[in-house]
């Protein structure tokens, strides 16, 4: 209301005399004996309540009215209503865009791909699965330099999990499912083994192990894009770099030779993301196969196969040459913050 009293008078003010006229009449000057720019006298109720308006000190709001009438437009500038705002609530705090955390690059310049070694063409010709076993030697393995190099993050949530197990299970009941899981992820990768020496499926007792049975069922669909098998549970080591492992699986699929993870898990992972530090493990066996002069080929891709022990469809996660460079430089820095510390 008060804002239409005010529109009301910057309209007269207008048009000079105007507003002065107003006030100077008799008939005004009989019904307010005193100059008041209230405009909400009532000139013919006599029992009408008093306005609220009527009661305010137009003494000491003279020189706002003043100014509302004496312009046609805002005296305000964006500068005034800045200085406003720093009077009423202090500078504004002029903070800087947040700075994207610095990429790490590692010391070593040691590539993925093996610029000296040949890569054959494979056909289904080819000689048996290659089968290294694994030597025991000083070079650490990439389980344990991952294990190692893990996140405060990662330890933090990995600990809490062992809490809440326990606390589940009991210390007794928790080791008993661990080893359980460990168990059944050693029968698992030798069902997979037999498949593929035999190129038939797992043998009855195999396909009748409850341990296993869901998660052989889990990755049929993936079994089908496999093809041409190099090698099975082989142990590969990086000669430059100094560290050594056991691959699962090297083996085309859908026409990509790739390094093969097989994973066991009870909750879903459908993404990436969800499996944790096992890319950078297959970028680790990719790189140290590449170097590694018992293999007379190289690999540039990566697949993570996610079984269920429901039974429900695995999740195949595909890694192409660009990611798994992306997965070989985090590698690197994980093996050289292992090697700082040992």
């Amino acid at each position: 209301m008060l804002l239409v009293r005010m529109k009301f008078l910057q309209l007269l003010s207008r048009k000079p005399g105007k507003l002065e006229m107003l006030f100077q009449i008799p008939f005004c000057r009989k019904q307010f004996p005193y100059m008041c720019l209230a405009t909400s006298a009532c000139l013919c109720s006599k029992k009408k309540k008093m306005n609220s308006y009527e009661q305010v000190d137009q003494e000491k709001y003279k020189n706002l009215v003043y100014s509302v009438t004496s312009y046609k437009t805002s005296a305000q500038t964006p500068e005034t209503i800045f200085e406003e705002d720093n009077l009423l609530y202090g500078p504004p705090d002029k903070q800087r865009p947040p700075v994207k955390a610095e990429t790490k690059t590692p010391k070593s310049c040691v590539p993925l791909i093996n610029p000296n070694k040949r890569i054959p063409l494979l056909n289904s010709d080819s000689i048996l699965p290659m089968k290294i076993a694994l030597q025991k030697t000083k070079m650490p393995s990439v389980t344990r330099i991952l294990q190692q190099t893990i996140s405060p993050q990662q330890a933090f949530y990995l600990e809490r999990w062992k809490q809440k197990m326990i606390l589940e299970l009991g210390k007794d009941g928790f080791a008993e499912y661990t080893k359980n899981l460990f168990l059944q992820g050693e029968l698992f990768h030798a069902a997979l083994e037999s498949i593929f020496l035999s190129e038939e499926m797992a043998t009855k007792e195999q396909r009748e192990d409850v341990a296993i049975s869901g998660y052989l069922s889990s990755v049929q669909h993936v079994l089908k894009d496999i093809s041409e098998v190099k090698a099975l549970e082989s142990a590969v080591q990086h000669e430059t770099l100094q560290y050594l492992g056991l691959v699962d699986c090297v083996a085309k699929y859908r026409g990509q030779l790739c390094v093969i993870d097989w994973k066991t898990s009870e909750k879903p992972k459908p993404s990436l993301k969800n499996t944790f530090d096992n890319p950078l493990q297959v970028a680790a066996y990719i790189g140290a196969i590449n170097h590694d002069t018992n293999y007379d080929f190289q690999v540039s891709c990566g697949l993570i196969v996610v079984a269920y022990k429901n039974g429900s469809p695995a999740h195949p996660h595909f890694m192409d040459p660009d990611l798994c460079s992306q997965y070989w430089n985090k590698w690197l820095l994980r093996l050289e913050e292992y090697m700082d510390k040992n």
